[in-house]
């Protein structure tokens, strides 16, 4: 008895002397580099074979390419190099419309894939099961991502390794959520699976006609701001071709000028897309 009292107040005593010391924090995930922001946009855009040092790879070839180009044919290197940052800067422009467009469509048919998820589950198919017939019944957007799923899970057999690939694929923030939340049920068990998966279905109908209708309200102004930040430097290509225009830009005020108008355009642009766009998930849980 004297042995077991004994023991009881070393721990209660080792307790007490744990309690003075704080225990760190786990450490939060470190924000996503810009290589992995980059990488996410190419795989949105369709082209998840191509990194990012092949996009500043190709974006600087077609800068030095259309600088040699515009010095030829313009001869004003001041006018030339304008034209091959705009130049340079396309692929990069393509890149995020792309996935922006990429998206919008795969917001609209998450609603549909929860809902096909649903009626999987209630009509007896297992986790798996439901989501390999996406592959074949789901929306046509997201078929192609659930038949590599598919072929991963029956060539390792492993759940959750096939559900992380099918989480890079789709390189989607809503995507992350529903991965997520169907591997902790897979984890853990529950009975709460369909109740969770209609709620969401739910909220990304009302999220999705909410910014249906703000789109619809800005796009004109949008797309009037674009033309307006486009229209000098159209008209400059219009002109580059005269000799006097070369003649003016190649001086001293005529490269302050150029230096001070893309300056104004450059800015114009960033604060048009600050002010008009709507927020956007970014993804939180890879």
């Amino acid at each position: 008895m004297g042995v077991v009292v004994g023991l009881l107040l070393g721990a209660g005593l080792l307790s007490i002397w744990f309690s003075f010391f704080e225990r760190p924090a786990p450490r939060a995930r470190a924000r996503p580099t810009w290589s992995e922001r980059t990488q996410d946009r190419l795989v949105q855009a369709g082209a998840p074979t191509v990194r990012p040092a092949s996009l500043v790879v190709t974006s600087g070839v077609l800068a030095v390419l259309m600088l040699a180009v515009a010095v030829v044919l313009t001869s004003s290197p001041p006018i030339g190099l304008c034209f091959a940052v705009i130049v340079g800067a396309m692929p990069w422009v393509l890149v995020h419309s792309r996935a922006r467009r990429r998206r919008i469509e795969l917001r609209s048919v998450w609603p549909e894939v929860l809902d096909d998820l649903v009626s999987g589950i209630r009509a007896g198919l297992s986790l798996p099961e439901a989501l390999i017939a996406l592959g074949e019944r789901g929306p046509e957007e997201v078929r192609p991502q659930f038949r590599q799923f598919a072929e991963d899970y029956r060539t390792t057999g492993r759940f959750l390794e096939a559900m992380e690939a099918l989480k890079a694929r789709l390189a989607d923030p809503m995507a992350d959520r529903i991965v997520e939340a169907l591997r902790l049920t897979r984890e853990v068990g529950g009975t709460d699976l369909g109740r969770l998966l209609r709620t969401l279905a739910q909220m990304l109908r009302e999220d999705l006609r909410t910014r249906g209708e703000l789109e619809a309200r800005q796009s004109w102004t949008v797309n009037g701001a674009r033309m307006a930040v486009a229209a000098p430097w159209v008209v400059l290509l219009l002109l580059s071709t005269r000799p006097e225009t070369a003649t003016a830009y190649n001086s001293a005020a005529g490269v302050v000028v150029l230096a001070v108008g893309a300056g104004c355009s450059v800015i114009a642009y960033l604060l048009m897309v600050r002010i008009g766009r709507l927020p956007e998930e970014t993804r939180v849980l890879r």
